[in-house]
């Protein structure tokens, strides 16, 4: 399963600095999220789902429907 968080990030014109700061994490800890090097913990997705307004099935590549 792919993550859609770069994707959204860069849709947003977001740095991971920004994205990082407004989940409270590190800019290194969230490029690791971006890489999937870690896994994304749930609070966090939901806190990307609600930043993007897109659903957890679409953040987490199960759906293509944005909503």
């Amino acid at each position: 399963m792919r993550l859609r968080i770069r994707d959204l990030r860069e849709d947003a014109d977001l740095t991971q600095t920004q994205v990082a700061q407004a989940l409270s994490c590190d800019q290194s800890l969230y490029s690791k999220y971006e890489r999937g090097e870690r896994a994304l913990p749930l609070d966090l997705a939901v806190k990307l789902a609600e930043l993007y307004q897109v659903s957890l099935d679409y953040l987490v590549g199960r759906s293509d429907k944005k909503d």
